[in-house]
């Protein structure tokens, strides 16, 4: 890689040669990793002609460097930073503003200090990831993906890469949702009624932004989702948290007076409880009779390999009043970041509009690839390979679970992709997840997902759609000793 020459520059009141000066700053940007071991500066004529000084100044400070050890030179190939600088800091100008503001003072709002799901970047190199929303690669259908890529940067299709939609959609996709992935839901919808999003967070907070804040009131679901939790601390509402059951949300203990509430229906975070069906028309019947609106996040309804999913609340819905958000970043990869929400026109409208002051529309040529990919039956493909494998999956680890006599607190009954955990009494399992980290073990602690204080500290989720049949077991007895070591039953316990 070659350095750009907009990357240097000389301070005006530096005290010195400019040979001197141009030699410090180039040795200052080696040590603290600016410029990187093996990185090409630029030729001596063109950093010259940037900087506005001598060809033969830039030559002199590069040759010193040379000498110094922090720079190398390869014949015809110009200079290079040295793939061993010194690492001893030499005097150098003073190139960085000091930080005298008080940001503490000034920001008005802070958005970190959340208590979040923690996600490990690198969860590949452990042998046990049992995390929940990452991409198994080996079941991704990688050569179609870029094939559909390649598509959609091609000439007939250069607009999908090129255009500003502004406030529109890539019809292609848009069409597809309609046409095929909501009726398999039981919904039924017009492109009026439809709009991208960058992931289901964001469309739960475009509703956020547009149905609540102060002196409006807002139900969900506890334990739930926790950026839900956070998107709705921002706006100001009535915070109403209400406990589930082994059902999901049950209307009839909702407050009075909540203008929206929000649910999980088909599999709820992170319990993975489905909510019946009789359930579901008794939620509606609430909403009509309270009248409040009622948010559904369905964000894992392909995963139904056991049982045929319940019929999402929207396609039940008689009243207008049900708001559907949907997602292809957990079907296809969390990395696309590329969701939908479905609702009457006039919300659709004002959250068009909401879209294009904040981000103006989804990455075009994401939008089209996915359309490709979504057309050509790709995506179908790579379902029907989830499910099997999830199955699987699932089968080897209820097993294993069994074996060992670890409390499975819930399981979907249409299949999903994890399970949800309960530790015995006393064991925190944020400490166990870091016991569990150092011997190549990854579980989600369940404390992010409950609203309130004390939260129960004894939950965790295990999913394995991240992790391979063949490990699931090894990866269960892991846990299942350590927690045999961090709870251990007083003598005569029964």
């Amino acid at each position: 890689m070659t350095l750009s020459a907009e990357l240097f520059f000389l301070d005006p009141e530096f005290e010195g040669t400019l040979q001197s000066q141009l030699r410090q700053f180039v040795a200052s940007s080696i040590l603290s990793k600016r410029f990187l071991p093996g990185e090409k500066l630029p030729s001596s004529r063109k950093l010259a002609r940037h900087l506005g000084i001598s060809r033969i100044t830039v030559t002199l400070s590069y040759q010193e460097l040379v000498a110094d050890g922090y720079l190398a030179t390869r014949v015809r190939s110009g200079f290079f930073v040295a793939e061993n600088p010194p690492g001893t800091r030499i005097g150098m100008p003073r190139i960085t503003a000091q930080n005298r503001v008080d940001w503490d003072v000034r920001l008005m709002r802070q958005f970190s200090g959340v208590h979040r799901v923690a996600k490990t970047f690198n969860w590949q190199d452990y042998p046990y990831p049992f995390v929940y929303g990452q991409a198994d690669p080996a079941l991704f259908s990688h050569s179609n993906w870029r094939l559909c890529a390649h598509q959609a940067l091609g000439i007939k299709e250069f607009d999908s890469l090129t255009s500003d939609y502004a406030e529109e959609d890539d019809p292609r996709l848009i069409d597809f949702i309609i046409r095929h992935t909501l009726p398999r839901r039981g919904i039924r919808a017009t492109r009026s009624e439809v709009l991208l999003t960058v992931g289901a967070q964001n469309a739960l907070w475009m509703v956020v932004q547009m149905l609540l804040g102060p002196g409006r009131k807002a139900a969900y679901e506890n334990p739930g989702y926790p950026g839900l939790r956070e998107i709705l601390s921002r706006s100001g509402c009535g915070m109403c948290p209400v406990p589930v059951d082994s059902e999901g949300l049950d209307p009839e203990a909702l407050p009075t007076g909540a203008q929206v509430v929000f649910t999980t229906p088909s599999h709820h975070a992170p319990t993975t409880a489905t909510m019946p069906l009789e359930r579901r028309h008794r939620l509606l019947e609430w909403a009509s009779e309270h009248d409040f609106i009622v948010v559904e996040d369905d964000y894992e309804f392909e995963m139904s390999f056991l049982t045929r999913p319940t019929p999402a609340l929207k396609s039940l819905d008689k009243d207008g009043r049900v708001i559907y958000i949907g997602s292809f970043s957990k079907s296809l990869f969390p990395g696309l970041r590329l969701g939908y929400l479905v609702a009457p026109e006039p919300l659709i409208r004002e959250a068009r509009a909401l879209r294009f002051t904040v981000l103006r529309h989804p990455p075009g040529h994401m939008q089209r690839t996915t359309a490709n990919f979504l057309a050509l039956g790709h995506y179908d493909a790579l379902i029907r390979r989830m499910k099997d494998a999830f199955q699987n999956r699932r089968t080897v680890m209820a097993e294993a679970l069994k074996a060992h006599g670890l409390d499975v607190a819930g399981a979907a009954g249409f299949g999903g992709s994890s399970f949800w955990m309960r530790a015995p009494k006393g064991v925190d399992t944020e400490t166990l997840a870091l016991k569990l980290k150092h011997k190549g073990v990854l579980i989600e602690p369940g404390r992010p997902f409950f609203d309130g204080t004390p939260a129960p500290e004894n939950y965790y989720r295990m999913a394995y759609s991240s992790i391979t049949a063949d490990r699931i077991a090894k990866g269960v007895a892991i846990i299942s000793e350590t927690l045999k070591q961090a709870w251990q039953k007083p003598p005569g316990f029964a």
